[in-house]
């Protein structure tokens, strides 16, 4: 967090092909090395595997696997007299759209289909019927925070 001046924070522009500016953050935090263009065509492929498998459309079934994966609760450290808690807070807006796509990118590159394509569409669909690696993570960092629940009077 800065001292001086509040952080300003950029504005995404869209994606060229679905104008959705959640596409165009997926795409840019599964970049690797600047290569855009490679990116975009992962996940527009990864989005036809999904019609083939599921029968509907990529982008909503897309959308919907990241509303599923999104957290509610998060664990943060705080040291209160010499000792360290897990102290579980609530996620911002922004950070639990953020977290969420971090998750199902990971969870992707973790698979072990032939294609990231088929990968993240194997991923996407996962998540869409609330199971799979993310959806694991989400569920884990819950549970972490349920646990926790005794240390939320320590929150700032």
């Amino acid at each position: 967090m800065p001292r001086r001046r509040v952080s300003i924070k950029r504005d995404i522009l869209p994606d060229p092909k679905y104008h959705s500016t959640l596409v165009a953050q997926f795409v840019n935090v599964m970049m690797r090395s600047g290569k855009k263009s490679i990116s975009q065509r992962i996940l527009y492929d990864s989005f036809g595997i999904i019609e083939q498998k599921s029968n509907e459309d990529g982008l909503v079934v897309f959308r919907q696997a990241i509303n599923n994966a999104k957290p509610l609760l998060e664990i943060r450290s705080r040291r209160v007299g010499g000792a360290t808690y897990q102290i579980p807070v609530d996620v911002r807006p922004e950070r639990r759209t953020t977290l969420a796509i971090r998750w199902l990118i990971q969870a992707a590159r973790s698979r072990n289909d032939k294609t990231m394509s088929e990968r993240v569409a194997g991923e996407i669909i996962d998540a869409f019927n609330k199971q799979g690696g993310a959806m694991r993570r989400k569920d884990e960092q819950a549970r972490m925070a349920e646990a926790n629940r005794a240390f939320a009077h320590f929150r700032w």
